[in-house]
């Protein structure tokens, strides 16, 4: 990937370089037109794909970004909108000319309008909610009109704002009752005290987002976010970093985190937890999971929570991160839709515990590995010293010398990372050749392959995955799914991200300019395929063993993404399917006749179902009586899924020898991490039955196996 970017950037500047412009064709302090103009030239010479910037590309812009500044229809009128259409169908020409009217005429009129929104939440919260009125909010702002005057805005946010209330009122409600069972002879506070001390907490909380995060935006900013919205309009994975997020995402990379362990991701108006990082504190608390939403921040030195729901996600991360051993509440709205707050103690997370890491387990009297890989990391400025197949060769290598006979690679959740990592750890189970195809815009593909013909583990091999599973994770199970080499066990499709990104610095184009930092651009800027010639592009990659799991009838993929790139195919790379000595055809009928009638499968995918259920309902009752009930409600209905949690297998799961050895003088809890994990893995359904995959490939050998140090299997 790094030869990429350099041939990428090369390209690029000679591109810009042959064109008329130069920084001095504007004035000095035009740095917008000067974006503009360099992000045109950057998507145009550099993108896989770069499409027409044509009068359907300016609608679609519109319509992007407009939602993207004014979300939830909560400033601008609908006759604001009417009189910005008439650059509608003229964007694709402003951009060309390198005019910026629209953004100025969108921005002034938006300034505007928040203006008079603080005078609205103002009024709104100085007056008392009535909760005994039978009324609803609905969420889904796609279902919303722009209002038509003031009286309809004052009513938006009204009810906006008495739903976000509403749950500080509930909270309130609960404290006084458990203080009045905690002691008798407490006075409650009156229904009338209840609301008031709510709706002041409410109005706190925006008060601080619009005077900390709104107040605080420069132009430049809120250009950022107009130049965002055109790159965002070739795919989902281009976007623009403006310099502030440059330094963010710079500090990201540089291996340490300080906060609470979670990686987050601005979706619509919510913030949503996408990873959470092993060893952290919102892995240890074991209440948060992938998919949460954090409606609300609370400091250990404030009494009232700030209310994130619409906030940048750079803001709301101000918020979340913090100095290690400080106290945050994080208030989470569950994907089943209950509300609870978590309390986490922030602490110093080493990017390390995000590397690969391995267990062993006896079952029947074989000995199997498990290595877990959350992601296929890398140094690339050292590479032979750090990246992922490294690691996972050394854990095969370890597992070996104890005796393993069959190994589970888990990859669920396993967002991707390297391409040279995948190649290299796809070698580990092949003796040579191609592992995945690459093809650039114009260009002919290039078939990167394993060329050492040496093989760490050619014994029985599993690899689970999930509807999160993506990129360097599905090229990993495409390439082991097509040489059969591994069976694949997880969800109906992987995530079905078929793209390579790289991260084009601005500054490096325009050479000795006086505009100051224009920020990077993460690019796509190739297409990869299986080595069969497929795309796991949209498709992903399809498990040989389907089973249903909590992700199942949630929307995360690529697919369910705006402006996603399609679904193609190319010829097939010249390959032979491994040559083993296992039943896999039989092993796959057995797993399926297993996973069918499997219980805990059954209650999962049950809940699944009901889970999406709940995200479908879109309405809320702003009566107290009704709302709460629906709680009570949910709360009852979640209770029949405890059992997922309560299952249990009877294996027991162990650390290897080394790092056993390193438990005595453990000062970082390795410990107690792998503890955790071992638990969790002795009550996993999939890893269970990965497991007997294992023994049935073992059992079709129809010989007693013989495991040596090579990672061969003797007959």
């Amino acid at each position: 990937m790094k030869r990429n970017y350099k041939v990428l950037l090369l390209v690029l500047l000679l591109a810009f370089a042959s064109c008329s412009f130069t920084a001095k064709t504007f004035d000095d302090t035009d740095k917008d037109k000067l974006l503009v103009r360099i992000i045109s030239y950057v998507l145009e010479q550099g993108h896989f794909d770069p499409i027409d910037i044509n009068d359907d590309f300016s609608v679609a812009l519109f319509d992007d970004y407009l939602e993207t500044i004014d979300p939830v229809k909560r400033y601008f009128y609908d006759s604001d909108i009417k009189d910005f259409e008439r650059y509608k169908w003229s964007l694709d020409d402003q951009i060309k000319a390198v005019d910026v009217t629209f953004f100025n005429v969108v921005h002034e009129r938006l300034l505007q309008r928040i203006e008079e929104a603080r005078e609205i939440y103002k009024d709104v919260l100085s007056k008392p909610f009535d909760y005994t009125i039978d009324e609803t909010f609905e969420t889904n702002y796609d279902k919303v009109n722009y209002v038509k005057n003031k009286k309809q805005m004052r009513e938006r946010w009204r009810k906006q704002l008495k739903f976000s209330t509403l749950t500080n009122y509930d909270d309130l409600m609960m404290d006084e009752k458990a203080a009045k069972d905690r002691d008798p002879s407490h006075v409650m506070k009156t229904e009338i005290e209840i609301e008031k001390e709510a709706r002041e907490a409410t109005l706190n909380s925006i008060e601080i987002y619009f005077n900390d995060n709104i107040d605080d935006l420069t132009r430049e900013e809120w250009f950022s976010l107009y130049v965002d919205a055109i790159v965002s309009e070739f795919d989902p994975h281009t976007y623009y970093l403006a310099p502030k997020n440059k330094e963010n995402f710079d500090e990201r990379m540089s291996g340490k985190l300080e906060g609470i362990g979670a990686r987050l991701q601005k979706r619509m108006d919510y913030i949503k937890i996408v990873e959470l990082i092993s060893g952290g504190p919102a892995w240890r608390s074991n209440e948060l999971e992938v998919e949460d939403v954090i409606l609300k921040v609370k400091q250990e030195d404030e009494d009232v929570p700030v209310n994130i729901v619409g906030m940048r996600i750079n803001d709301a991360i101000k918020y979340i991160k913090g100095p290690k051993g400080t106290k945050v509440t994080l208030t989470i709205k569950k994907i089943d839709g209950t509300i609870k707050d978590v309390v986490l103690v922030r602490d110093i997370i080493e990017l390390g515990e995000t590397y690969a890491k391995a267990s062993i387990v006896e079952k029947d009297n074989q000995k199997f590995g498990v290595i877990n890989l959350p992601s296929f990391y890398v140094d690339f400025q050292d590479y032979k010293t750090l990246n992922a197949a490294k690691d996972v060769k050394l854990e095969i290598e370890r597992l070996k010398a104890e005796g393993m006979e069959g190994l589970v690679l888990d990859l669920r959740n396993n967002g991707g990372g390297s391409l040279p990592a995948v190649v290299d750890m796809a070698g580990l189970f092949i003796k040579d050749g191609p592992v995945v195809q690459v093809r650039s815009s114009g260009k002919s593909k290039e078939v990167l392959s394993d060329r050492d013909r040496s093989v760490v583990w050619d014994g029985p091999l599993v690899i689970l995955v999930n509807e999160i599973s993506a990129s360097a994770s599905e090229i990993m199970a495409a390439a082991m799914q097509d040489y059969k080499r591994a069976i694949i066990i997880g969800s109906k499709q992987t995530y079905g991200k078929g793209t390579v990104q790289n991260v084009i610095n601005l500054n490096n184009i325009l050479r000795n300019s006086s505009q100051g930092d224009l920020g990077a651009l993460a690019l796509t800027t190739q297409k990869y395929y299986r080595i069969n010639g497929g795309s796991v592009q949209l498709e992903g990659v399809k498990s040989d063993v389907m089973v249903p799991g909590r992700f199942s009838f949630i929307e995360v993929g690529e697919k369910d993404k705006d402006n996603p790139l399609p679904y193609d195919e190319i010829d097939p790379a010249n390959y032979k399917v491994w040559d083993n000595y296992f039943d896999y055809d039989k092993a796959i009928s057995n797993s399926n006749a297993r996973m069918k009638n499997n219980e805990q499968l059954k209650l999962i995918e049950e809940n699944a179902r009901w889970v999406k259920s709940k995200i479908d309902e879109t309405v809320y009752s702003l009566n107290y009586k009704t709302y709460k009930a629906q709680l009570q409600l949910n709360e009852e209905e979640s209770k029949k899924f405890d059992a997922i949690a309560d299952y249990k297998t009877n294996l027991s799961f162990n650390s290897l020898a080394y790092e056993r050895a390193l438990f005595e003088s453990d000062t970082t809890n390795l410990r107690e991490k792998r503890e955790r994990w071992h638990e969790s893995l002795s009550q996993d359904v999939y890893v269970e039955e990965a497991l007997n995959v294992l023994e049935d490939l073992n059992r079709s050998l129809g010989v007693k196996r013989v495991v040596t140090t090579s990672g061969k299997i003797k007959n």
